[in-house]
């Protein structure tokens, strides 16, 4: 089947500065369709040149964004979670602004935060009182929620597809559904392709990215499997490339794997060509 494509600015490191948007250019003329971008500035006017580009060039635009322990959804603070919470909002707004129709990502609670020990129901009630309030703002933005589930080394509350699902039946909100990444999948689930079907009523966003973080096709992930079971799922939305580099801190990638992000971006979507072109 035939999926639209997008890259994943964080390909270039975190910092959303006007000295990438040219890069959109490229990402365009590779082949790429569609480009996701993290949202760590909510100021409006901060992203006024990159939306003047991404319409200039006609592409179709997806974000995403993490939560610090400054920000923790799932904090026993009230005051955290409601500042977890605002910070979300606003990256709505920002969203709704780009002419994005997802926001994705880990929100559900901080990254890298951990209690030591497995989620309390309170913890997932706490989350899940925070994405309802989320999501009530992003339904009236017309923005989808895509929550992402974590492995087990960045996050505790959910790292598994089946756990993730649970809390976004749990949530029951027509504007929060799962974003699928299969470097996570390739971590924890014992069968990636199983994994997808088996949530697949609430899967609405999906990252391909390598166990390497790098070049898609050039590590372990078992494409065929990912593939074959996306035809199964009957998905009808995009898939992102997601790759980290050195120039991403919170990934830890202290060495290069990939000769340059160009060759990296050019290198991966001829490999998804290899399944549905």
């Amino acid at each position: 089947m035939k999926y639209p494509v997008a890259m994943n600015m964080l390909v270039y490191g975190p910092d959303m500065n006007e000295s990438l948007i040219p890069h959109l250019s490229y990402i365009k003329e590779v082949g790429y369709t569609g480009v996701e971008i993290p949202i760590f500035e909510t100021d409006l006017a901060y992203w006024k040149p990159w939306k003047e580009e991404i319409d200039r060039l006609g592409l179709e635009v997806f974000t995403v964004t993490f939560l610090g322990a400054d920000r923790n959804t799932i904090s026993s603070d009230p005051a955290v979670r409601k500042n977890g919470v605002e910070f979300l909002k606003k990256a709505v707004d920002v969203t709704a602004y780009l002419g994005a129709s997802w926001l994705s990502g880990p929100y559900h609670s901080a990254l890298g935060v951990f209690s030591g020990a497995a989620p309390t129901q309170q913890e997932l009630d706490w989350s899940k009182e925070s994405m309802l309030d989320l999501a009530e703002h992003a339904q009236k933005m017309n923005v989808m929620l895509g929550l992402e589930y974590l492995n087990r080394f960045e996050n505790y509350v959910v790292s598994s597809a089946d756990q993730l699902y649970s809390l976004v039946k749990a949530i029951n909100h027509p504007h929060v559904k799962i974003m699928f990444d299969t470097f996570h999948a390739h971590i924890e689930e014992f069968n990636t392709g199983e994994a997808m079907i088996r949530i697949a009523d609430e899967v609405g966003h999906f990252q391909l990215s390598e166990n390497t973080r790098a070049t898609l096709g050039e590590g372990q992930v078992h494409w065929a499997n990912v593939f074959e079971s996306l035809d199964k799922m009957n998905y009808k939305g995009w898939l992102v490339v997601e790759a980290f580099t050195p120039l991403l801190p919170a990934a830890c990638i202290w060495r290069k794997n990939y000769s340059t992000e160009e060759e990296l971006i050019l290198k991966s979507y001829h490999h998804i060509q290899k399944f549905i072109g």
